[in-house]
């Protein structure tokens, strides 16, 4: 493979190629991510079937996937982070996998809604020690101009998950159950997590980073890391414009499946096929897509970190309402193709600029407080909102329609974002 600069105009010994053991650990890793959502997915496209064993409403379902995972899953990462960014990132992301796969087993075996409450809340406390050391691997793997590519594809293990935990949920839970479903799931995670360590070695941190950037490679101290992110805007800009868009991805993802069913009538059987291909190419397509658009207009400018998102916002929001309103599910799942494509694009985004901003050894911990913020806002706010709301309202319909001036608020904040990026460049611009 030819090798790729680092620095515009560098000599081309300092510009270092992508090699194989590059390519093995973003293809572990991703494939961690895949199981990671895929196991996550498996709550909202088995809702139906757990509501009819457990009588779990479509509040408490809310709370499953919202609230009572969200805050395990965004306070431990920043330990974890802390963690990771001290030691062995391998070694965390395989321990993570391990203790979300067993509690993905945990999930099946549940006989109680606390019961399942309580599994849930620790697949949350897994899931939180894989992707934020996931996202600094791969930047110490790859150089600069190849990382938002990188990152693109490495978010691809969402939406493959996500059609997945369609497909083969859906499918598992039809032939044999919905407990087995996430039996067998768990147990796949927990093989994945052995064999981690074995494929994947530590890479150096900082080591593809230009000459100019790479800061001493220390142990980071927790706090000063912790006030460096919260008081940077343009960390802070990303993050909360993130976590609105995934109160939208998340409320609207979760219960999407039970929409489908409940109110157009679908089969778990044309659920498992037709969903699953909208997912897999639609959100995969969007951010394989915003990958490649980050890599070619950052060169440019750096406002293109916020630009894409809000840009694509405002193309999902039209084809979200019309969503709604379509009568029958073929036409509606059409449609979703619009939002499922476009929702997206903040992810690569975010995360590559937070990756860019801050120090090599301030990566995983400056990755978990984006992931924090975020998912927080997003994951716990989102799915909770909407589960309530229709509780309320009596109809999932009218619950999902409310959650449309969020796109406005998400809008606005990359907007702002979009502006802060712009002046930077222009006094850096300036200085030079």
């Amino acid at each position: 493979m030819s090798a790729t600069p680092i620095e515009s105009g560098g000599p081309p010994a300092a510009r270092p190629s992508v090699g194989r053991n590059a390519w093995v650990a973003l293809g572990m890793l991703w494939f961690i991510y895949v199981l990671n959502f895929l196991d996550r997915q498996l709550l909202s496209i088995l809702a139906k079937p757990i509501q009819d064993a457990l009588g779990v409403t479509d509040g408490q379902l809310g709370l499953l996937g919202g609230l009572y995972f969200a805050f395990f899953y965004c306070f431990i990462a920043i330990p974890v982070g802390w963690l990771a960014d001290r030691t062995n990132r391998v070694w965390v992301v395989s321990i993570a996998c391990g203790i979300w796969s067993a509690a993905t087993i945990a999930c099946g075996l549940a006989k109680t809604f606390p019961q399942l409450a309580v599994a849930r809340m620790t697949v949350g406390f897994g899931e939180a020690g894989g992707v934020p050391p996931s996202y600094a691997i791969i930047t110490d793997y790859f150089p600069p101009r190849r990382r938002g590519l990188a990152l693109g594809l490495y978010n691809l293990g969402p939406p493959l998950g996500m059609a997945l935990g369609v497909l083969f949920g859906a499918r598992i839970a039809a032939e044999f159950g919905w407990r087995e479903a996430f039996i067998a799931i768990g147990v796949i995670g927990v093989l994945v997590a052995i064999a981690t360590p074995l494929l994947v070695k530590e890479p150096k941190r900082g080591g593809l980073d230009p000459a100019t950037a790479v800061a001493p490679v220390a142990k980071a101290p927790f706090w000063a890391t912790v006030g460096e992110f919260l008081r940077n805007p343009t960390l802070m800009l990303a993050a909360l414009g993130s976590g609105v868009t995934q109160i939208i991805t998340y409320g609207f993802g979760n219960f999407t499946p039970l929409y489908l069913q409940r109110e157009l009538g679908m089969t778990p059987q044309e659920l498992s096929i037709w969903f699953a291909l909208i997912v897999l190419f639609g959100m995969g397509g969007g951010i394989l897509a915003s990958g490649f658009l980050i890599d070619r207009f950052t060169r440019r400018s750096k406002t293109a970190y916020a630009l894409l998102p809000a840009i694509s916002l405002m193309v999902a929001l039209p084809f979200y309402l019309l969503f709604l309103w379509a009568p029958s599910w073929p036409l509606a799942l059409v449609i979703l193709l619009g939002p499922t494509l476009m929702n997206y694009f903040y992810l690569s985004s975010s995360v590559a600029l937070v990756q860019a901003e801050v120090a090599p050894n301030k990566r995983v911990l400056s990755g978990a407080l984006l992931l924090l913020v975020m998912n927080f806002i997003g994951m716990a706010v989102g799915p909770t909102y909407v589960g309530f709301a229709s509780d309320h309202f009596g109809s999932l319909r009218t619950a999902l329609y409310t959650l449309a001036p969020v796109y406005l608020v998400a809008i606005v904040l990359f907007l702002v974002l979009a502006r802060r990026l712009g002046r930077d460049t222009s006094r850096a611009e300036g200085a030079a």
